[in-house]
């Protein structure tokens, strides 16, 4: 499968852990990689803010990728997350993602301390050489404090970026990154609430963690609005799926997305401390959301 084929509704993987959250439960990734692609997800992308790779070593984040290959097995793309704080970490990380079997990198810029500019093109640079892999820049401005214009991200096409994955919330620069720049960078959405008007708008797909809980509703979106462009019934659907989205983005994503597939019966192993599962109240809410949408929860 080549780096071409990545379009339409990719994954924003969780990691789900084991009970106690010491490893990586490869049992329930599997049972939750069938469940996904048997919905009709079109990628895979492990390692990143929903996959909690900060709370993750670099030994788990590569046996990840190589579960999530392995457990593919090629009838979707496997796009790698390996942002890191250090160049080193970086392109450790990338040249594992190359010899594994990845399609693509998807890289958030160092964050804490936020790189300029000609740092974050020369990282970027780095690691195309090294990898020899497509790159997917991870543009999310609020988590790595630096913010480019839509003419900046899209020269990066200069340094080995073919992808985007924009979780700015910004929807005229996206709009313009559409609409002017897509001869040089395929943008993708990350913004959950902002996917109808991504899609409608024509963006090539979205990089989604909500697609954890609504796997067939996403996908459906998909299909109805962006290949059929059925503009009623994708309105029906949205109205489904843009609640769940607009509780997550109110919350710890990860926690939230986590939380949500407990209550489908599916289990995770929880969050890495000290980030939790919801509780109470919230998690109450989060429940009656799905069932909304017409998803069957448990107790």
């Amino acid at each position: 499968m080549t780096s071409q084929s990545l379009s339409s509704i990719l994954v924003a993987l969780i990691t789900p852990f084991n009970d106690g959250g010491h490893a990586v439960d490869e049992a329930r990734l599997q049972s939750h990689i069938e469940h996904i692609i048997t919905a009709g997800v079109h990628g895979l992308v492990p390692g990143g803010t929903t996959g909690e790779f900060t709370a993750m070593t670099l030994s788990e984040r590569k046996h990840l990728l190589e579960l999530c290959i392995k457990h593919a097995r090629k009838r979707v793309p496997v796009v790698a997350g390996i942002g890191a704080l250090s160049t080193k970490d970086c392109l450790d990380l990338a040249t594992h993602a190359a010899h594994a079997g990845a399609v693509a990198v998807m890289v958030v810029p160092s964050f804490y301390d936020p790189v300029i500019i000609h740092q974050l093109r020369e990282l970027l640079s780095e690691i195309s050489s090294a990898s020899k892999l497509p790159i997917m820049y991870y543009n999310i401005p609020s988590a790595s404090g630096i913010s480019l214009s839509p003419v900046e991200l899209a020269s990066l096409c200069e340094v080995g970026v073919h992808y985007l994955k924009d979780t700015s919330g910004d929807a005229p620069a996206f709009t313009e990154l559409l609409l002017s720049h897509s001869h040089r960078i395929t943008a993708f959405n990350g913004w959950d609430t902002l996917t109808f008007f991504a899609l409608a708008a024509g963006a090539k797909g979205s990089v989604w963690g909500t697609t954890n809980l609504t796997p067939g509703l996403t996908t459906q979106l998909w299909e109805t609005l962006s290949v059929k462009g059925d503009l009623q019934e994708s309105r029906r659907l949205w109205m489904k799926i843009w609640p769940i989205c607009k509780f997550l983005e109110g919350r710890n994503y990860a926690s939230g997305v986590k939380t949500g597939m407990e209550l489908l019966g599916r289990e995770t192993g929880g969050l890495r401390k000290p980030f939790q599962l919801l509780e109470g109240d919230e998690r109450e809410e989060l429940r009656g959301l799905l069932e909304g949408a017409g998803l069957e929860t448990v107790q």
